[in-house]
């Protein structure tokens, strides 16, 4: 189906740029001068991401569909999954850091800290969508078996 409207010349601008943006990363790959390591590393985190990231995130996925509340998990779980992925570089990096003031941080300790606020964070959502989806009752409404209105 061809798109509609102004959709198509969207669509031209939007892929001649990600064209320019690929040569612009070819060149300067290629102008590097450890370019086999450079692909080396790139081939190696696309076997990553292919063989292991996508299967995992799928696996979970499929877990998480069947939950009530699957929107808050996939949220806590995209943000728990990215903040794992920026730290991870600076957790396993061999050896010291060549700048002592990089990493001046236990950073294993604090990413278990945030990624607790952010289990903690979907928690207190869940816990404050449940308590507006109970019937409220007055104490009166109560011994009648009746629901109180809402306010």
């Amino acid at each position: 189906m061809p798109p509609r409207g102004g959709a198509a010349p969207l669509r031209y601008v939007t892929g001649a740029l990600g064209v320019v943006m690929m040569a612009v990363g070819a060149a300067l790959v290629l102008s590097n001068r450890d370019a086999p390591g450079v692909l080396v590393w790139l081939g190696g985190a696309l076997v990553l991401h292919d063989a292991v990231l996508a299967p995992l995130v799928l696996g979970v996925g499929l877990l998480v569909a069947g939950l009530p509340a699957r929107g808050v998990v996939r949220g806590a779980l995209v943000v728990g999954g990215s903040l794992v992925l920026v730290t991870l570089p600076l957790l396993l990096r061999p050896g010291a850091p060549p700048n002592p003031s990089a990493l001046p941080l236990p950073y294993a300790r604090n990413l278990v800290i945030v990624l607790g606020a952010v289990a903690g964070a979907a928690c207190l959502v869940l816990l404050v969508r449940w308590l507006r989806r109970r019937p409220r009752y007055t104490e009166d409404d109560g011994r009648r078996g009746r629901q109180a209105p809402r306010r």
